[in-house]
């Protein structure tokens, strides 16, 4: 269960941004973050805070060092506030802010965990927020253009040097201000990245979406960790 839980955290963008180390360079002495970069993000921050829940279909890609593509699995993620639920394949993470579920379908297993409330966890609903401003240098690199739609270009460098990535690129939807793309780049030559397909604002969602009711998984493994 350990790698299939790893790779679902990637899947809820948490892979590049979870737990940052207790100690960091000071941004100040590696420079300046850029004013313009700061508008673009803030915008998709101040855009996702006003929308009452979120349904955003995506692509998940992983790139080996030789920049072929070794992966690419599809998902969806649906957020109400702080809660959420990530599928993926035969996979899911639900949470309704206090408990979390990790859901296998193969082997009809769920592990339960309590929340971690602490600010250095990293939820869907944060990677849509201002995660940025405290954990990352940016710089707006400019502009393109793909399928019709303008994609403003920020490069994020991490001010935690001994972290395992050492950039982020995100590409953000002009007209609408929602992230269009994130793609991580590890030291070791991997790439990740994570494509919005499809982004619902103030879609219909339900309270118990976000909570696993095991009556609904006959014969379902319980693995409480709690």
């Amino acid at each position: 269960m350990k790698k299939k839980t790893v790779l679902m955290g990637m899947v809820m963008f948490g892979m590049a941004f979870s737990t940052m180390a207790q100690t960091k360079t000071p941004v100040g002495s590696l420079g300046q973050n850029d004013p313009k970069a700061k508008v673009v993000l803030d915008n998709v921050s101040k855009k996702f805070k006003s929308l009452k829940s979120v349904i955003a279909n995506f692509i998940l890609k992983v790139e080996g060092a030789n920049n072929s593509v070794t992966d690419s699995k599809k998902g969806s993620v649906y957020v109400k506030g702080p809660k959420y639920k990530v599928i993926m394949g035969e996979q899911e993470i639900i949470s309704d802010n206090k408990t979390s579920w990790t859901y296998a379908k193969d082997v009809n297993e769920v592990t339960i965990n309590n929340v971690d409330q602490s600010n250095t966890s990293m939820t869907p609903a944060k990677i849509f927020t201002n995660f940025y401003d405290k954990d990352f240098l940016y710089r707006l690199t400019g502009e393109s253009t793909e399928k019709g739609k303008v994609l403003q270009n920020i490069e994020l460098t991490p001010t935690d040097k001994s972290k395992t990535f050492f950039k982020v690129l995100v590409d953000v939807d002009k007209k609408n201000s929602t992230l269009a793309r994130m793609k991580v780049f590890e030291k070791n030559g991997n790439k990740y990245t994570y494509e919005i397909s499809s982004f619902q604002p103030n879609g219909a969602v339900s309270d118990d979406l976000f909570t696993f009711d095991a009556k609904k998984y006959p014969g379902v493994e319980v693995v409480d960790l709690r």
